[in-house]
């Protein structure tokens, strides 16, 4: 009988320590959490200037961390701190995440080697270390990542030669070593993008590597010649090359009598013919698409593909060859776009605007008469289509998406080099990744369709409702005019509604922003909050975003904050000092000489006709 008390008791014991264990991950044997330790020691061989990593090693569970993701059962499956001006070193300590699939540190100025330990994570899918200060080789042992399919190391100063085990990564679809210092031999590796382009060593520095293509058949030649033994005669080698030449000779022979024998069968063309440029251009990571390409990507363009118009030229979805879904922009008026030149360095700008806020430029294509843009397709639209559709965005995650979207605006602004101003911050142009994760689209546009080089421009771009005063009385717009942009986009966040819908909800008539103020001073701000919401909200984190957007749209650029600022107040920081600086200002600013920022605004949305002879409108995209 006892003996039976006693198993009874062991095994309640057991089973409280299996709960204990799955509910907050295994512990040490001094009864920390593994990956508390692995975090904690990941955080102190880390530079942290704005305390984004505000962990507590006193902590039982790390899913309530920022930058950190937890599964189900509480175990850490993301780390995620890009653009946090983190420097220091990456911990060895990494390697006990166990259970990590994502590693996202891009954008900072962590120095060291990569840790090897990274091969210990069976479960990591996506590794982004991008432009940081890594130093050393690349570790062999991430040819150990069985599951990883995504890894950027670009924009480093990494040395030595591609680990020769890379060969073995063949579920790796998207490898990028560019901007580094690394060293030939070159595997082939079976990664379907794979970029090498700014390595001196590998590409020269005159004519550079292929940009997101397989490995350069020159370099993959090489890389045999240098695995196998040496010793083969002159008079084989010389052999071997006549033979080659002889058969390309006579593929080029056969391949060109079959197209003119086909033409000839076919003599009505499926698609129309543009002047294309037969030379291969190269902008760095961008692919060079042919019109046609994108022709048959799109079905001809067919109205059925359409999936959004704007004041830049519509977009459609498309299908690549190799089962890509792209959304490929036309742009407006595509031979009145500036000369090739002018084109080319517009669309390479753009593309070195590279965040995890940011929608990245996946190619382009130039003809004489066309001009295109093609970017990877974001599955959840637009947060203004998605606003409008069921399931309802709950508060947790428009709250993320107004942190996400500034900060890619705050890489634009501040940490973009030459910085990128947006000139139409909206619902429309924020999009939404799998993840309804914010990603910033249409920037660089305003400026590549404008033929100056300052930001003065003869057409103001922008959507009614938007616009700044400045930028709508003197066509002059600057960082402070997308600030103005972003403090509308949140009242549309909150609100569930469109800028110049407000008066129609509302019973107003235009003066948006004196509505806002007005009820905010009453305390009535449910008044404004998205009906589908009902009350599951934080009342306190509503009024702090009402704030924000309040701060963001006075009248003047000067007293607006800057991308950066309005960063740290979302996320809890500085808001308080700030919303009481504005008020004493304002209390104390003569009425009589300025208008306030309602009244101007009262007047942009009054007289909508105005408005629309004085810009090019830029509707949903």
């Amino acid at each position: 009988m006892e003996a039976s008390k006693e198993n009874v008791l062991f095994c309640c014991v057991a089973s409280f320590i299996c709960l204990w264990t799955t509910a907050y991950g295994e512990l040490t044997a001094a009864g920390v959490n593994y990956e508390v330790e692995a975090l904690m020691g990941i955080k102190n061989s880390l530079v942290d200037p704005h305390n984004v990593l505000n962990w507590d090693e006193h902590a039982v569970d790390p899913c309530s961390w920022a930058m950190v993701t937890c599964s189900t059962d509480n175990f850490v499956t993301s780390l995620g701190a890009p653009s946090q001006r983190l420097s220091g070193t990456l911990s060895p300590s990494i390697g006990n995440l166990t259970n990590l699939q994502s590693l996202l540190l891009q954008d900072n100025d962590i120095s060291g080697h990569i840790p090897s330990e990274l091969g210990r994570l069976p479960k990591l899918k996506t590794i982004d270390l991008s432009s940081n200060n890594f130093s050393g080789q690349i570790p062999g042992a991430l040819s150990n990542l069985n599951s990883l399919q995504y890894l950027r190391l670009n924009n480093n100063s990494l040395d030595g030669a591609i680990p020769a085990s890379f060969v073995n990564m063949t579920q790796l679809n998207f490898l990028d070593l560019s901007y580094n210092d690394l060293s030939a031999p070159v595997p082939p590796v079976h990664a379907k993008t794979f970029n090498i382009v700014g390595n001196p060593l590998i590409c020269g520095t005159e004519h550079g590597c292929a940009g997101t293509t397989p490995v350069p058949q020159s370099l993959a030649l090489n890389y045999s010649q240098n695995s196998q033994p040496s010793g083969n005669s002159k008079s084989h080698k010389i052999a071997l090359a006549f033979g080659s030449s002889l058969g390309c000779i006579c593929l080029l022979v056969l391949g060109f009598g079959f197209i003119l024998w086909w033409r000839q069968r076919h003599n009505q063309q499926i698609f129309f013919d543009v002047n294309e440029h037969n030379e291969e251009l190269n902008l760095g990571n961008l692919r060079s698409f042919q019109f046609k390409e994108l022709q048959v990507a799109t079905n001809n363009f067919s109205s059925k593909n359409l999936i959004g118009k704007g004041g830049f030229g519509n977009v459609y979805k498309g299908y690549l060859q190799d089962g890509t879904v792209v959304a490929v922009k036309r742009l407006k008026d595509g031979n009145a776009i500036g000369g090739e030149i002018q084109f080319q360095t517009e669309v390479e700008m753009i593309s070195l605007a590279v965040h995890r806020n940011l929608l990245r430029l996946y190619g382009f294509c130039m003809t004489t008469t066309e001009r295109l843009l093609v970017y990877p397709y974001m599955s959840n639209g637009s947060v203004a289509t998605r606003l409008k559709a069921k399931p309802v965005l709950d508060w947790g995650t428009r709250k993320r998406i107004a942190i996400g979207a500034a900060r890619g605006l705050l890489y634009l602004h501040e940490q973009c080099d030459p910085k990128i101003i947006h000139r139409d911050v909206k619902a429309a142009n924020i999009l939404l990744d799998d993840y309804c994760e914010a990603v910033v689209g249409d920037f660089g546009l305003a400026k590549l369709l404008d033929h100056q080089d300052s930001h003065v421009t003869t057409a103001v771009r922008g959507t009614v409702g938007h616009i700044a005063p400045e930028y709508l009385s003197t066509g002059q717009s600057s960082e402070k005019t997308d600030v103005f942009g972003f403090g509308i986009l949140l009242l549309e966040l909150i609100s569930g509604l469109r800028a110049l819908e407000f008066g129609k909800s509302t019973n107003q008539k235009g003066a948006l922003l004196d509505w806002v103020k007005k009820i905010h001073q009453e305390k009535k701000l449910e008044l404004l909050v998205d009906k589908d919401l009902k009350n599951n909200y934080d009342r306190i984190e509503l009024e702090e975003t009402v704030q924000v957007a309040l701060l963001c749209t006075q009248s003047l650029p000067s007293h607006r904050p800057k991308m950066s600022e309005v960063v740290r107040m979302l996320e809890g920081d500085g808001l308080a000092e700030k919303w009481e600086a504005s008020q004493r200002a304002e209390e104390n600013r003569s009425r009589a000489n300025e208008f306030s920022s309602s009244e101007r605004y009262s007047d942009l949305t009054d007289d909508s006709s105005l408005l629309v002879q004085a810009m090019e409108l830029s509707g949903p995209r």
